[in-house]
């Protein structure tokens, strides 16, 4: 009895498309009753055989309906004609026989009428009179009325589907799934190829999140000695390091539900979205416990509240943070659901967010070192088939500080550039080509340069050459060009050395390397150009660092100015006074003015080789170190770990940057 009540009272399934088919069914209703040529029995004919059967006599007369339809009537004598045979019988008045034995529809009513008019006063024994009548169809009227409404219920219906992600028929609620969690699931239903073998480097960051894995495969040797599993942990790191990859492992090796979305699938333009597809993601994830949740970009709704919110109006995404916070770490909450997240913004994440309890762990991914890029560039060489050999050693150390995304383009630009030369195998020299295009930009041969153009760039490269030769701690110059790439005239290409600090001497020789293309311009014309924009814009930042960041300055002291939590440098107002801001104003420009003397000053006493350097460069267009050596001799500070090479690429934050342009 009970399990018949319990039937009872089950709602009845409704599906969408009973909608979609009334909308159909409308239409087909408002086409049969809307006057058209269903409304009256008849056989279907065309004018022109109206207008024969009119010439041989046999109408009788023509019932034209709404100006657009007419029904005609044959006369006795036409009826027992072979060619009207199996018409309907009827009386020549239409009022007593409304049944016509001819249905057909006209164009314009005014060229119909003339037509018959002819005929009529052609032809004195042939008259058809021509009568007229409307009929109304209430039904079909009111349809036509409905019929907006009906289409805009329809539409709607068919966007809030396609938003909400459902297909099918359903309960009433399906309709309505727009709250619904857009997380994909992956679990032993889903093929996922990624492991850790696919990870290469990494390896602190990997040895973290295979610890969680494991403690879902073996809770017991955790939980044995009192341990507990970590609710949550996020992934820090700069674009590109393989964040997202690690999480794509985690889901390969891990053999348990893996729900993966992103921080932005909860953002919606309707109100209390996020925040109930939140709850929807964490109540599937319960079900299907123990599992991972993985929201990718999670500053899209973790950043601190409280902030840009001048209106002091409800926030959508404050209020999704919320309902995050509350089923991470709240009443209720399910110990058995970990949460990766992954972001290269974690100083804009909520304080409550980042919480022990939360995010127990804070596992940083960093770009990777010369021997993590060597794992990296063996994992992308598998599928590239190479002409010979090379050696992964000498790749890794032309990319310094590239991320894995990097070396994964290196090697695709590589096969793309062996394949544009109609090569059968990628090279060593497709390589080294790759990383130029990737850190210089597009080789532009056919630019237009003048003469006096070409001559000053090759002297301002020339500079920067001689520069850094000369210095202890500049970084090693492997090549210079003139050639343009991207927006750049020329560039000097350097090997900067992989530092974990970097020392104020070491600083003041990179911004005197880096003035040496404008030194060299002063020494050699007695005239600057703009071509040195990038330099000044370069040293700049690094004089500014050094005195308001890294407190490096005698004058200013041991102070820094930074803020750690990445908002501005200075937010409204700064945090010093007008008299230290004189003072560090002209600290910076001290510092940069004593180095573009200093370059100067060795530019003056090695003019004759600036000159011969220029000259060579001017003839090929690319130099490298051979050609340094030749021109000056062994570089007075060789460094242990210095080898020949032909590349540069970006160095580290703490670092000055390797590419010169103009």
């Amino acid at each position: 009895m009970a399990k018949e009540n319990k039937n009872l009272n089950k709602k009845p399934k409704f599906s969408p498309y009973w909608i979609y088919g009334f909308v159909i069914a409308a239409f087909l209703a408002i086409q049969m009753f809307s006057g058209g040529i269903g409304g009256a029995s008849g056989k279907k004919i065309n004018p022109s055989e109206f207008f024969d059967y009119m010439k041989q006599g046999d109408i009788a007369e023509v019932l034209i309906i709404n100006e657009r339809e007419a029904r005609v009537f044959l006369t006795k004598e036409a009826l027992d004609k072979e060619v009207h045979k199996g018409t309907k019988p009827n009386n020549i008045i239409p009022s007593v026989s409304p049944q016509p034995n001819y249905i057909f529809e006209f164009g314009d009513l005014q060229i119909f009428q003339e037509k018959i008019d002819k005929i009529n006063e052609e032809d004195n024994n042939i008259f058809v009179p021509t009568e007229f009548d409307t009929e109304e169809n209430i039904f079909g009227n009111i349809l036509f009325s409905l019929l907006p409404f009906i289409l805009i219920i329809g539409v709607w219906i068919f966007i809030m589907r396609r938003m909400s992600g459902g297909s099918g028929g359903g309960a009433g609620g399906q309709i309505f799934n727009i709250g619904k969690s857009k997380a994909k699931l992956f679990d032993e239903k889903t093929d996922v190829k990624t492991s850790f073998k696919d990870v290469a480097g990494l390896e602190g960051a990997k040895e973290e999140v295979q610890e969680i894995v494991d403690f879902l495969k073996n809770p017991e040797k955790y939980t044995s000695l009192g341990g507990k599993i970590p609710k949550g942990a996020l992934l820090v790191g700069q674009p590109g390091t393989g964040k997202t990859l690690l999480a794509k492992a985690v889901a390969g090796e891990a053999k348990v539900p893996f729900f993966s979305l992103s921080g932005s699938d909860f953002v919606e333009m309707f109100v209390g979205v996020g925040a109930s597809r939140v709850r929807d993601l964490f109540k599937q994830a319960k079900e299907k416990s123990p599992a991972i949740i993985f929201i990718d970009e999670i500053d899209a709704i973790g950043r601190a509240r409280g902030k840009s919110n001048f209106s002091g109006s409800n926030d959508e995404r404050e209020n999704t943070l919320n309902q995050l916070l509350t089923e991470m770490d709240g009443f209720g909450t399910n110990t058995n659901v970990i949460v990766l997240a992954a972001t290269n913004r974690a100083d804009v994440l909520d304080k409550a967010l980042m919480r022990a309890g939360r995010f127990d762990r804070q596992i940083f991914v960093d770009l990777p070192d010369v021997r993590e890029r060597k794992e990296i560039f063996e994992v992308h060489l598998r599928p590239i088939k190479q002409s010979e050999k090379l050696d992964v050693d000498f790749l890794a150390k032309q990319t310094p500080g590239f991320s894995g995304a990097d070396i994964a383009n290196v090697c695709n630009e590589a096969a793309l550039i062996a394949a544009r030369n109609g090569k059968k195998a990628v090279g060593k020299q497709d390589f080294l080509d790759a990383v130029d295009r990737i850190v210089g930009g597009l080789e532009k041969k056919n630019k237009i340069i003048t003469k006096e153009e070409k001559k000053a760039v090759a002297y301002h490269e020339a500079g920067h050459a001689t520069v850094s030769w000369m210095l202890e701690h500049a970084a090693p110059l492997v090549k210079v060009t003139i050639v343009p790439r991207g927006q750049s005239l020329g560039a000097a290409w350097y090997l900067p050395e992989e530092r974990l600090i970097v020392r104020p001497e070491q600083m003041l020789d990179e911004m005197c390397a880096a003035l040496g293309g404008r030194a060299a311009e002063k020494v050699i014309f007695n005239k600057i150009s703009t071509g040195a924009l990038s330099d000044l814009e370069k040293v700049t930042k690094q004089a500014r660092a050094m005195v308001t960041i890294y407190g490096l300055s005698d004058k200013v002291g041991n102070l820094t100015y930074y803020d750690s939590s990445g908002q501005s440098e200075y937010g409204f107002t700064k945090p010093y006074s007008e008299q230290t801001a004189e003072l560090i104003d002209k600290e910076i420009s001290d510092i940069i003015e004593k180095q573009y003397q200093r370059a100067v000053d060795l530019l003056e006493k090695n003019k004759d080789k600036l000159t011969e350097l220029a000259e060579v460069l001017l003839d090929k267009e690319v130099i490298f170190k051979d050609n340094l050596e030749k021109i000056f001799g062994e570089r007075p500070f060789k460094k242990e770990e210095e080898e020949p090479v032909k590349k540069t690429t970006e160095s580290s934050t703490s670092e000055t940057e390797i590419e010169e342009e103009e």
